[in-house]
């Protein structure tokens, strides 16, 4: 078994924008985040203008179901082949990057980013891969990204992969090396992102890294007949499984091809550790909109058996024309508050109609339920210890369980990585 095969995350061939084209405008948030708020992306926009931007290769969800969307694509490959051939990036073989993120909080977020194998991820439920999704898959949300993925010559990477990594072995030894290590980036973060710094990590400290990846999967680390985890998915789910997708459909239109080297085999990924001190767990809140809130509630009453009068383990704040109430779910149809609460909804949402979308802060929530026909929904905390466990034992959480740390606090696009032959 080869050393990648054991790890499944490796060295990349990493693309990073030359000095000439870096600026506090290359760098942009995650494309799943502020869905609900145009009015960022818009700033995003003004911000950036005719610098060179990671905003001009990536498509905001917000404008994921807008009518121009095709075209929208089709200038996103545009712009991605014009950097390629313009010679914006400065590309560096077999590299792995250390970096450094300064939140919003002012807290320091280590990581580590290089490329996965797609063939050691699972995303269905009870899978026992090497790397496994930490949430529910939507499989609707993989199409309209896969096209987005078709035809694109750069992949970038807003995917955060969590290692259980209590005696901080693999990414913490990093942070003593640095000073010998090559700077290759060092810039502000726009609009409250905070700041970013990133060295290229050395050959020796890579066989190291590998070393204690593989140690972290020796089965004697888990339970007879327990399939080791190694790498639980944080944040970019959709997107992973959106890599995993397209490159299975390579695999099937291309069944005599190299798929050791082939590049659409890997995804860009940052690696982050459970145990980092700067890494919180926070509910993913739900907005409701075009409801029939009164029916809404009522039926949720009756299927949950929510009280407000009588405390139970699941409790959550509805917000309803402006007023919040705490309710009690007597009767839960999950481990999780939110599984109960998830379970409910799809169902209701099929037969009654609406639109849901998960918003990270609850006073973001509490302004968007102030109009009419509209619904919010505050959920509690998960706590990062119950992650591994729960999903060896359970398999995937509930989609949209948690969020680590607030929407600034995201992954911004900085590395890429040519993935067209």
């Amino acid at each position: 078994m080869s050393q990648n095969a054991k790890t499944a995350f490796s060295a990349a061939e990493i693309l990073l924008p030359r000095k000439s084209a870096m600026s506090d405008a290359w760098a942009v948030c995650a494309c799943d985040q502020y869905t609900g708020e145009p009015a960022y992306w818009a700033e995003t926009e003004q911000i950036v203008g005719e610098k060179p931007s990671t905003l001009r290769l990536i498509l905001p969800e917000v404008y994921l179901e807008d009518a121009d969307v095709a075209e929208r694509i089709e200038k996103i490959h545009t712009a991605m082949d014009a950097y390629l051939e313009n010679d914006v990036f400065e590309t560096y073989s077999n590299a792995m990057i250390y970096l450094e993120r300064i939140q919003s909080d002012g807290k320091c977020r280590a990581g580590l980013v290089g490329k996965i194998d797609l063939e050691q991820y699972d995303y269905t439920k009870g899978s026992t891969s090497l790397v496994r999704a930490t949430e529910a898959t939507v499989a609707e949300r993989i199409p309209p990204r896969v096209k987005i993925r078709c035809g694109a010559g750069i992949e970038l990477p807003h995917i955060m992969i969590l290692l259980d990594d209590a005696k901080k072995t693999v990414i913490e030894p990093l942070e003593a090396q640095k000073s010998a290590m090559e700077k290759v980036y060092d810039t502000k973060l726009m609009q409250g992102g905070g700041s970013i710094q990133g060295w290229l990590v050395p050959a020796d400290a890579q066989a190291k890294i590998l070393e204690a990846l593989t140690a972290l999967g020796n089965a004697e680390n888990f339970d007879d007949g327990v399939a080791p985890l190694v790498y639980a998915m944080g944040d970019g789910n959709h997107s992973l499984a959106t890599a995993k997708a397209f490159y299975e459909e390579w695999k099937a239109a291309n069944p005599n091809a190299d798929t050791e080297n082939c590049p659409m085999r890997y995804a860009l990924v940052e690696l982050v550790n459970l145990h980092s001190d700067a890494l919180q767990f926070e509910a993913i809140h739900r907005i409701l909109n075009g409801v029939d809130a009164s029916k809404l509630l009522a039926d949720m009453t009756a299927a949950l058996d929510l009280r407000t009068d009588a405390k139970a383990a699941q409790a959550m704040e509805i917000i309803v024309n402006g007023t919040k109430t705490t309710y009690y779910i007597h009767k839960p149809t999950s481990n999780l508050t939110v599984g109960s609460v998830q379970s409910f909804l799809d169902a209701w949402l099929k037969a009654n109609g609406g639109k849901i979308d998960y918003i990270h802060g609850a006073d973001v929530v509490e302004k968007l339920a102030q109009a009419a026909d509209s619904m919010g929904i505050l959920l509690p905390d998960m706590q990062k210890s119950e992650l591994f466990p729960t999903v060896i034992k359970d398999g995937a959480l509930p989609r949209k369980t948690f969020s680590m740390g607030h929407a600034a606090d995201k992954r911004f696009y900085m590395e890429c990585r040519k993935i067209s032959e």
